[in-house]
Protein backbone atom coordinates (compact mmCIF):
# COMPACT_ATOMS: atom_id res chain seq x y z
CA UNK A 1 0.00 0.00 0.00
CA UNK A 2 1.32 3.13 -0.86
CA UNK A 3 1.88 6.05 2.00
CA UNK A 4 -0.01 8.96 0.99
CA UNK A 5 -1.51 12.03 3.15
CA UNK A 6 -5.37 11.37 3.87
CA UNK A 7 -6.23 14.29 1.77
CA UNK A 8 -4.93 12.94 -0.77
CA UNK A 9 -6.43 9.53 -0.25
CA UNK A 10 -9.90 10.64 -0.54
CA UNK A 11 -9.58 12.69 -3.70
CA UNK A 12 -8.43 10.00 -5.29
CA UNK A 13 -11.36 7.25 -3.91
CA UNK A 14 -13.66 10.45 -5.21
CA UNK A 15 -12.52 10.88 -8.32
CA UNK A 16 -11.39 6.89 -9.05
CA UNK A 17 -14.80 6.08 -7.72
CA UNK A 18 -16.47 8.66 -10.43
CA UNK A 19 -15.08 7.45 -12.88
CA UNK A 20 -16.83 3.78 -12.64
CA UNK A 21 -20.26 5.09 -11.41
CA UNK A 22 -20.66 8.30 -13.44
CA UNK A 23 -21.12 8.07 -17.80
CA UNK A 24 -19.72 11.47 -18.24
CA UNK A 25 -16.73 11.60 -15.67
CA UNK A 26 -12.82 11.70 -16.59
CA UNK A 27 -9.32 11.73 -14.77
CA UNK A 28 -5.99 12.70 -14.71
CA UNK A 29 -2.98 10.26 -16.41
CA UNK A 30 -2.61 7.11 -14.40
CA UNK A 31 1.16 5.51 -13.13
CA UNK A 32 2.21 3.13 -15.42
CA UNK A 33 1.34 -0.65 -15.46
CA UNK A 34 4.15 -2.88 -15.53
CA UNK A 35 5.25 -3.49 -19.49
CA UNK A 36 2.68 -0.69 -21.03
CA UNK A 37 3.39 2.98 -21.05
CA UNK A 38 1.60 5.21 -19.03
CA UNK A 39 -1.33 6.70 -20.50
CA UNK A 40 -4.94 9.13 -19.71
CA UNK A 41 -8.07 6.90 -19.43
CA UNK A 42 -9.75 6.93 -22.47
CA UNK A 43 -13.31 7.89 -23.13
CA UNK A 44 -14.43 4.35 -23.60
CA UNK A 45 -13.60 4.00 -19.85
CA UNK A 46 -16.40 6.36 -19.14
CA UNK A 47 -18.54 4.79 -21.35
CA UNK A 48 -17.86 1.19 -19.22
CA UNK A 49 -19.52 3.06 -15.83
CA UNK A 50 -22.68 2.78 -14.86
CA UNK A 51 -24.99 5.89 -15.85
CA UNK A 52 -26.81 6.35 -12.25
CA UNK A 53 -24.45 5.20 -9.74
CA UNK A 54 -23.08 7.59 -6.95
CA UNK A 55 -19.31 7.12 -5.82
CA UNK A 56 -20.83 7.15 -2.02
CA UNK A 57 -22.54 4.02 -2.80
CA UNK A 58 -19.58 2.00 -3.11
CA UNK A 59 -19.23 0.10 -0.17
CA UNK A 60 -15.84 1.17 1.45
CA UNK A 61 -15.29 -2.93 2.49
CA UNK A 62 -15.69 -3.80 -1.07
CA UNK A 63 -12.81 -5.22 -2.92
CA UNK A 64 -13.36 -1.96 -5.55
CA UNK A 65 -13.26 0.36 -2.96
CA UNK A 66 -9.90 -0.68 -1.25
CA UNK A 67 -8.18 -0.96 -5.00
CA UNK A 68 -9.82 2.61 -5.56
CA UNK A 69 -7.91 3.75 -2.52
CA UNK A 70 -4.34 2.03 -2.82
CA UNK A 71 -4.17 3.31 -6.46
CA UNK A 72 -2.97 -0.49 -7.46
CA UNK A 73 -5.23 -3.74 -8.75
CA UNK A 74 -3.16 -6.84 -8.02
CA UNK A 75 -3.75 -9.35 -11.10
CA UNK A 76 -2.73 -12.49 -11.15
CA UNK A 77 -1.40 -14.20 -14.63
CA UNK A 78 0.76 -16.81 -16.09
CA UNK A 79 4.70 -15.53 -16.39
CA UNK A 80 5.40 -18.46 -19.46
CA UNK A 81 1.94 -18.80 -21.61
CA UNK A 82 2.84 -17.43 -24.80
CA UNK A 83 1.00 -15.11 -26.65
CA UNK A 84 -1.25 -14.98 -23.83
CA UNK A 85 1.45 -14.16 -21.02
CA UNK A 86 4.65 -13.32 -21.24
CA UNK A 87 7.59 -12.52 -18.23
CA UNK A 88 10.61 -11.06 -20.12
CA UNK A 89 13.73 -10.89 -18.99
CA UNK A 90 13.76 -7.24 -18.38
CA UNK A 91 11.08 -8.24 -15.61
CA UNK A 92 7.76 -6.95 -17.76
CA UNK A 93 5.34 -8.67 -19.36
CA UNK A 94 3.85 -9.02 -22.77
CA UNK A 95 0.72 -10.68 -24.05
CA UNK A 96 -3.09 -10.86 -24.92
CA UNK A 97 -3.62 -11.48 -21.06
CA UNK A 98 -1.12 -8.46 -19.94
CA UNK A 99 -3.08 -6.00 -22.54
CA UNK A 100 -6.59 -6.89 -20.83
CA UNK A 101 -5.43 -6.41 -17.62
CA UNK A 102 -3.55 -3.38 -18.09
CA UNK A 103 -6.73 -1.78 -19.89
CA UNK A 104 -8.65 -2.92 -17.03
CA UNK A 105 -6.59 -1.18 -15.07
CA UNK A 106 -6.55 2.20 -17.38
CA UNK A 107 -10.27 2.09 -17.05
CA UNK A 108 -10.67 1.48 -13.19
CA UNK A 109 -7.82 4.45 -13.03
CA UNK A 110 -5.26 2.28 -11.41
CA UNK A 111 -1.65 1.04 -11.65
CA UNK A 112 -1.60 -2.67 -12.18
CA UNK A 113 1.11 -4.76 -10.82
CA UNK A 114 1.45 -8.56 -12.00
CA UNK A 115 1.70 -11.39 -9.48
CA UNK A 116 2.59 -15.29 -10.61
CA UNK A 117 0.58 -17.52 -8.81
CA UNK A 118 0.74 -21.47 -10.09
CA UNK A 119 -2.81 -21.87 -11.97
CA UNK A 120 -3.27 -24.57 -8.57
CA UNK A 121 -3.64 -21.67 -6.36
CA UNK A 122 -5.80 -19.50 -8.70
CA UNK A 123 -8.11 -22.00 -9.41
CA UNK A 124 -8.59 -23.29 -5.65
CA UNK A 125 -9.43 -19.99 -4.39
CA UNK A 126 -8.84 -18.66 -1.33
CA UNK A 127 -6.40 -16.43 -2.35
CA UNK A 128 -5.80 -14.69 1.21
CA UNK A 129 -5.45 -11.34 -0.30
CA UNK A 130 -2.36 -12.30 -2.48
CA UNK A 131 -3.85 -10.83 -5.58
CA UNK A 132 -7.11 -9.27 -6.37
CA UNK A 133 -8.35 -10.44 -9.84
CA UNK A 134 -6.64 -13.26 -12.27
CA UNK A 135 -6.70 -12.09 -15.60
CA UNK A 136 -4.56 -15.23 -16.74
CA UNK A 137 -7.04 -17.28 -19.47
CA UNK A 138 -9.41 -18.80 -16.57
CA UNK A 139 -11.95 -21.04 -18.20
CA UNK A 140 -15.34 -20.85 -16.88
CA UNK A 141 -16.05 -24.51 -15.38
CA UNK A 142 -18.81 -25.32 -13.63
CA UNK A 143 -16.34 -26.63 -10.59
CA UNK A 144 -14.75 -23.44 -10.37
CA UNK A 145 -18.10 -21.69 -10.16
CA UNK A 146 -17.98 -23.22 -6.49
CA UNK A 147 -14.72 -21.26 -5.73
CA UNK A 148 -14.66 -18.40 -7.93
CA UNK A 149 -16.46 -15.65 -9.80
CA UNK A 150 -16.31 -14.84 -13.22
CA UNK A 151 -17.33 -11.84 -15.62
CA UNK A 152 -18.90 -12.19 -19.03
CA UNK A 153 -15.68 -14.28 -21.54
CA UNK A 154 -13.11 -12.53 -23.11
CA UNK A 155 -12.06 -14.42 -25.59
CA UNK A 156 -12.78 -18.29 -26.66
CA UNK A 157 -10.01 -20.48 -27.38
CA UNK A 158 -10.11 -24.04 -28.76
CA UNK A 159 -8.72 -26.50 -26.81
CA UNK A 160 -6.02 -28.97 -29.57
CA UNK A 161 -4.40 -31.88 -29.46
CA UNK A 162 -1.27 -32.58 -30.63
CA UNK A 163 1.14 -35.68 -31.09
CA UNK A 164 5.41 -35.79 -30.77
CA UNK A 165 6.47 -36.55 -34.47
CA UNK A 166 8.73 -39.20 -32.55
CA UNK A 167 5.54 -40.87 -31.92
CA UNK A 168 4.47 -41.46 -35.78
CA UNK A 169 0.92 -40.70 -34.16
CA UNK A 170 -1.06 -38.89 -36.56
CA UNK A 171 -4.90 -39.39 -35.42
CA UNK A 172 -6.21 -38.31 -32.34
CA UNK A 173 -7.76 -41.88 -32.06
CA UNK A 174 -4.11 -42.85 -32.03
CA UNK A 175 -3.80 -41.65 -28.55
CA UNK A 176 -5.62 -43.97 -27.36
CA UNK A 177 -3.81 -45.53 -24.56
CA UNK A 178 -0.97 -43.06 -25.10
CA UNK A 179 -0.03 -40.63 -21.91
CA UNK A 180 -0.17 -36.87 -23.36
CA UNK A 181 0.97 -33.79 -21.14
CA UNK A 182 -0.70 -30.88 -19.86
CA UNK A 183 -0.20 -28.04 -17.73
CA UNK A 184 -1.47 -28.55 -13.93
CA UNK A 185 -4.77 -28.28 -12.82
CA UNK A 186 -5.91 -27.04 -16.04
CA UNK A 187 -9.32 -27.77 -18.20
CA UNK A 188 -7.05 -29.89 -20.32
CA UNK A 189 -6.02 -32.13 -17.34
CA UNK A 190 -9.94 -32.33 -16.49
CA UNK A 191 -11.24 -32.95 -20.04
CA UNK A 192 -8.71 -36.54 -20.25
CA UNK A 193 -9.80 -37.48 -16.50
CA UNK A 194 -13.57 -37.08 -17.33
CA UNK A 195 -14.09 -34.27 -15.04
CA UNK A 196 -14.95 -31.18 -17.12
CA UNK A 197 -17.98 -29.20 -17.08
CA UNK A 198 -18.11 -26.26 -18.76
CA UNK A 199 -19.78 -23.07 -17.55
CA UNK A 200 -21.56 -22.90 -20.85
CA UNK A 201 -22.10 -26.30 -21.28
CA UNK A 202 -20.71 -26.71 -24.36
CA UNK A 203 -19.88 -29.98 -25.57
CA UNK A 204 -16.42 -32.00 -25.31
CA UNK A 205 -15.26 -34.91 -27.54
CA UNK A 206 -14.96 -38.36 -26.67
CA UNK A 207 -11.68 -38.89 -24.89
CA UNK A 208 -9.49 -41.73 -27.05
CA UNK A 209 -9.82 -45.14 -24.78
CA UNK A 210 -7.13 -45.72 -22.47
CA UNK A 211 -6.01 -41.83 -22.95
CA UNK A 212 -3.41 -41.25 -19.50
CA UNK A 213 -2.13 -38.39 -18.38
CA UNK A 214 0.81 -36.46 -17.55
CA UNK A 215 1.19 -33.12 -15.58
CA UNK A 216 3.97 -30.36 -15.50
CA UNK A 217 3.96 -27.20 -13.74
CA UNK A 218 2.25 -24.99 -17.18
CA UNK A 219 0.89 -26.09 -20.89
CA UNK A 220 4.30 -24.29 -22.13
CA UNK A 221 6.67 -26.81 -20.07
CA UNK A 222 5.17 -29.17 -22.09
CA UNK A 223 6.30 -28.29 -25.57
CA UNK A 224 9.32 -27.25 -23.80
CA UNK A 225 10.26 -30.68 -22.89
CA UNK A 226 9.27 -32.11 -25.88
CA UNK A 227 11.76 -29.50 -27.64
CA UNK A 228 14.53 -30.33 -25.47
CA UNK A 229 14.61 -34.64 -25.99
CA UNK A 230 11.65 -35.72 -23.05
CA UNK A 231 9.89 -39.10 -24.75
CA UNK A 232 8.36 -40.15 -21.80
CA UNK A 233 4.58 -38.92 -23.20
CA UNK A 234 3.14 -38.90 -27.22
CA UNK A 235 1.11 -35.91 -27.08
CA UNK A 236 0.50 -32.05 -25.38
CA UNK A 237 -3.03 -30.80 -25.69
CA UNK A 238 -3.07 -26.87 -24.61
CA UNK A 239 -5.12 -23.80 -26.55
CA UNK A 240 -4.72 -23.71 -30.12
CA UNK A 241 -3.08 -20.32 -29.94
CA UNK A 242 -0.25 -21.95 -27.39
CA UNK A 243 0.03 -24.85 -29.54
CA UNK A 244 0.69 -22.49 -33.09
CA UNK A 245 3.43 -20.62 -31.01
CA UNK A 246 5.11 -24.11 -30.16
CA UNK A 247 4.89 -25.39 -33.78
CA UNK A 248 6.10 -21.78 -35.27
CA UNK A 249 9.05 -22.45 -32.62
CA UNK A 250 9.81 -25.33 -34.36
CA UNK A 251 9.07 -27.97 -31.84
CA UNK A 252 8.68 -31.27 -32.81
CA UNK A 253 4.96 -32.10 -32.82
CA UNK A 254 2.04 -31.97 -34.67
CA UNK A 255 -1.76 -31.05 -34.74
CA UNK A 256 -4.25 -34.29 -34.51
CA UNK A 257 -7.63 -33.95 -35.14
CA UNK A 258 -9.87 -31.01 -34.76
CA UNK A 259 -9.91 -29.08 -31.28
CA UNK A 260 -11.50 -31.56 -28.50
CA UNK A 261 -13.40 -28.10 -27.01
CA UNK A 262 -14.09 -24.36 -26.99
CA UNK A 263 -13.35 -22.51 -23.91
CA UNK A 264 -14.62 -19.65 -22.61
CA UNK A 265 -11.91 -17.89 -20.53
CA UNK A 266 -12.75 -14.53 -18.19
CA UNK A 267 -11.36 -12.77 -15.61
CA UNK A 268 -11.91 -14.15 -12.06
CA UNK A 269 -12.20 -13.18 -8.58
CA UNK A 270 -12.53 -15.00 -4.99
CA UNK A 271 -15.40 -15.90 -3.81
CA UNK A 272 -13.51 -16.35 -0.60
CA UNK A 273 -11.83 -13.03 -0.84
CA UNK A 274 -13.18 -9.35 0.54
CA UNK A 275 -17.14 -8.37 -0.62
CA UNK A 276 -16.28 -7.73 -4.25
CA UNK A 277 -20.19 -7.26 -5.74
CA UNK A 278 -19.53 -3.28 -6.98
CA UNK A 279 -15.70 -4.64 -8.27
CA UNK A 280 -17.58 -8.14 -10.16
CA UNK A 281 -20.18 -5.29 -11.50
CA UNK A 282 -17.41 -3.08 -12.89
CA UNK A 283 -14.86 -6.24 -14.57
CA UNK A 284 -18.31 -7.50 -16.50
CA UNK A 285 -18.98 -3.16 -17.22
CA UNK A 286 -15.40 -3.00 -18.46
CA UNK A 287 -14.96 -6.09 -20.40
CA UNK A 288 -18.42 -5.60 -22.09
CA UNK A 289 -17.37 -1.88 -22.98
CA UNK A 290 -13.82 -3.49 -24.21
CA UNK A 291 -16.09 -6.07 -26.66
CA UNK A 292 -18.38 -2.93 -28.01
CA UNK A 293 -15.56 -0.51 -28.82
CA UNK A 294 -13.11 -3.38 -30.46
CA UNK A 295 -10.60 -3.03 -28.03
CA UNK A 296 -10.46 -6.84 -27.58
CA UNK A 297 -11.16 -7.58 -31.07
CA UNK A 298 -7.94 -5.62 -31.91
CA UNK A 299 -5.80 -6.76 -28.93
CA UNK A 300 -6.61 -10.22 -30.13
CA UNK A 301 -5.68 -9.81 -34.01
CA UNK A 302 -2.63 -8.97 -32.30
CA UNK A 303 -1.61 -11.50 -30.63
CA UNK A 304 -3.18 -14.35 -32.71
CA UNK A 305 -1.58 -13.91 -36.02
CA UNK A 306 -4.83 -11.54 -37.20
CA UNK A 307 -7.21 -14.09 -35.82
CA UNK A 308 -10.62 -12.85 -33.68
CA UNK A 309 -10.55 -14.98 -30.80
CA UNK A 310 -13.10 -12.70 -28.89
CA UNK A 311 -16.54 -14.22 -30.69
CA UNK A 312 -16.86 -18.27 -29.78
CA UNK A 313 -15.55 -20.45 -32.29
Amino acid sequence: MRQRHTAIRAAMLVASAALIFTACSKVGATAAPTGAASTEPSSAASASAAPSEAAASIDPNDLLAIILKNGVIRVGTDPAYPPQSLLKPDGTFEGFDIDTANEIGKRLGVKVEFVTPDFSVVEAGKWAGRFDISVGSVTITKKRLDNLDFTSPYYYTPAQMTATTASGITTLDGLAGKTVCVGEATTYYQWISGTLALGDGSALAPVPAGMKVTTLKTDQDCALSVKSGRHDFEGWLSSSTTVAAALAAKTPMIIVGAPVFNEPLAVATDKSGPPHAALQAALDRIIKAMHADGTLSASSKKWFDGLDMTVAQ
